[in-house]
């Protein structure tokens, strides 16, 4: 997939990797195949974390994913919020299609961060249903956030 997916208040916008179209993605079809506009190729799921920048986004996002949501809380001076980073890509990558992951900075969407009561950075928190299932502080290796993506996938099928 050619850039960073970006998100709009309908979906997540990435590019066919066939012929670079921008092609939006709606929350409730994350999980489904889908074809470029323009070409008709496969469209590939988000495969990198996707940067929020509204509240507004986050709700739509949440409430109307059909793919568990990995939320990554997060502010550009913390070392341990770095450090995750790249575990946070490979998870992505490894996910994909699977789960979104999401960036949240605390920073930048204050409201988010009291809303869920987030104390430390990184907390990492997974939604699905439109609820959160779980959460987890610290910095974490992707095969632990991978476990934890597939224990609140478990809850959150336990509870439908």
């Amino acid at each position: 997939m050619a850039g960073t997916p970006v998100m709009d208040e309908r979906g997540v916008i990435v590019a066919c990797a066939s012929c670079g179209q921008k092609n939006r993605v709606a929350f409730e079809r994350l999980s489904d195949a889908v074809r470029c506009g323009q070409c008709k190729q496969a469209i590939e799921p988000p495969s990198a974390p996707v940067e929020i920048h509204s509240v507004a986004d986050f709700d739509r996002l949440v409430a109307q994913a059909s793919i568990p949501v990995v939320v990554d809380y997060w502010a550009p001076w913390c070392g341990p919020c770095r450090m995750v980073a790249p575990e946070l890509q490979k998870v992505a990558a490894r996910q994909k299609g699977r789960a979104i992951v999401v960036k949240v900075n605390t920073d930048e969407l204050p409201d988010l961060g009291q809303r869920f009561n987030i104390r430390s950075i990184p907390t990492l928190a997974v939604f699905a249903g439109g609820k959160e299932v779980t959460r987890s502080a610290g910095a974490r290796p992707a095969d632990e956030i991978e476990a934890l993506i597939a224990g609140a996938a478990r809850a959150a099928a336990a509870h439908s």
